[in-house]
Parts: C-alpha cells; structure tokens; sequence
C-alpha cells in the first residue's frame, strides 16, 4: 500500500464530500434544484475517486474493469453537474 497515493485520495473525497454537502445545504436552504444535482455529481465523482482502488485491491477486478468502473461513475457525476448547468433553463 502506498501512504501518499492513500493520503492524496481521502483528501480528494473529503473535498468532493465538503462540495457535496454545501451544494446540498444549497438546495436545502435556498431551494436551488441545480444545487442538487451539483451535489449530485459531486457524490459520484468523490466515489468514483477511490473506487477503483477499492474494487482491485479488495474484489480483485481487473485494473482494466476496475478503472472502467471508476470512469463510468465519474462520466455519471459530471453529467449531473452538466445537467446542473444546461438543463433547467426557465
């Protein structure tokens, strides 16, 4: 296991959580639907920053399915974030 590589990513999540949560404070307060599908998409893509080591080191998948895994669920976050952007206009 490498400490640097673990280290980088729990900060990586804590900072898409931290997103995730004020986007979500967003929609809650404000009643901000893009704000949820911000948080949304930052959900995803702060999983989809460290399942792909989870899914090879403790499933044993493949690193190829693994990092197909961890792009399919980070692409769906960012459409979220997308949709966030373009997709209400009234």
């Amino acid at each position: 296991m490498h400490i640097e590589l673990v280290i980088a990513k729990l900060i990586t999540v804590g900072l898409g959580l931290l997103i995730t949560y004020q986007a979500y404070r967003g929609y809650r307060v404000y009643g901000s639907e893009p704000m949820l599908y911000v948080a949304i998409g930052f959900l995803f893509i702060s999983i989809g920053a460290v399942i792909e080591g989870i899914l090879f080191d403790v499933f044993g998948l493949s690193i190829f399915l693994a990092g197909t895994i961890q792009t399919a669920i980070v692409a769906v976050g960012m459409l979220f974030v997308l949709y966030s952007l373009y997709g209400q206009m009234h």
